[in-house]
């Protein structure tokens, strides 16, 4: 058993670092948002929001690796202010697409690849935050090889997402992305409130620092 251990050591970083990564980015967990935002979309359309939503997920990704700590302690701003803030857009469109009247889908937009599939879906507050931490925790290198890997991941889900849609048909397709639009407006509620309960904790808390 030893013997293993010693053999894994080299590659352990990172396993340790794709892992969690994995679990942040929620590729199959995002696959039903996606066709909620790409229902009514040509096939080359949808070729499109998933190259410009995975470019814009591993661009946002790799610098807040090597600049995330820079840029928020420049601009004085924390993870739960991410949170807040993503939720609050995201909340917003699953409203927009929920309520009644005019097809908010009749002209859909390859923009979606950008916003919200690109961030803060697939890179949002969660991968942001695991980064971070797997940099200082087991270097830059693990952790970018592991963000590659999983967006790697991520592109190939959403490229066989089309079969999905092949297979559930048109009337499928449509009631799956109402059923994803609820969903939306869930994980818009969830961003917000995981945002505010961090920054309860930090302000009652956590303690003080001394001087």
């Amino acid at each position: 058993m030893g013997a293993v251990f010693k053999a894994l050591a080299p590659v352990a970083p990172y396993i340790m670092t794709f892992i969690p990564i994995f679990m942040a980015v929620n590729s199959f967990g995002n696959l039903p948002l996606y066709f909620s935002l790409t229902e009514g979309m040509k096939p080359k359309d949808r070729q499109k929001v998933i190259s410009n939503s995975i470019l814009v997920a591993s661009i946002i990704a790799i610098l807040f690796i090597f600049f995330g700590n820079i840029l928020l302690r420049l601009m004085n701003v924390q993870v739960p202010d991410f949170r807040i803030a993503g939720g609050i857009l995201l909340l917003v469109l699953a409203i927009h697409l929920l309520l009644p009247g005019e097809d908010k889908r009749s002209h859909p937009t390859t923009d979606v690849g950008v916003f919200p599939l690109g961030t803060p879906l697939i890179t949002g507050p969660a991968v942001l935050t695991t980064v971070l931490v797997m940099r200082e925790a087991y270097g830059l290198i693990p952790t970018v090889v592991s963000i590659v890997l999983n967006m790697l991941i991520m592109w190939l889900v959403l490229w066989k997402a089309d079969y999905f849609i092949k297979v559930l048909g048109k009337g499928g397709s449509r009631a799956l992305a109402k059923v994803s639009d609820i969903f939306l407006a869930a994980i818009a509620v969830m961003m917000i409130r995981m945002g505010i309960l961090e920054i309860v904790v930090q302000v009652f808390f956590t303690p003080a620092v001394k001087k």
